[in-house]
């Protein structure tokens, strides 16, 4: 699911570089971290959050495939 999420991430950033994606196991989910340049801020989160949601209900699907719930969060 990392994976997933970083490739995503980076196809829309600029600075493909200060992109850093951290998967954190915690009890009864996953924690999936993504850290983003200041710029890009907002290219990840969309306009009224809706890219940041697509992220969310794309690892919510995921999820339910394999059993296991994660949950995505943008550290500043």
């Amino acid at each position: 699911m990392k994976d997933a999420v970083e490739m995503v991430v980076k196809s829309l950033v600029d600075d493909v570089d200060a992109v850093e994606v951290r998967q954190v196991d915690q009890q009864g989910a996953t924690l999936i971290e993504i850290r983003v340049a200041p710029d890009d801020m907002g290219k990840v989160i969309g306009r009224q959050g809706r890219t940041v949601r697509a992220l969310r209900s794309l690892a919510h699907a995921v999820g339910l495939k394999k059993r296991q719930r994660f949950v995505v969060e943008i550290v500043e």
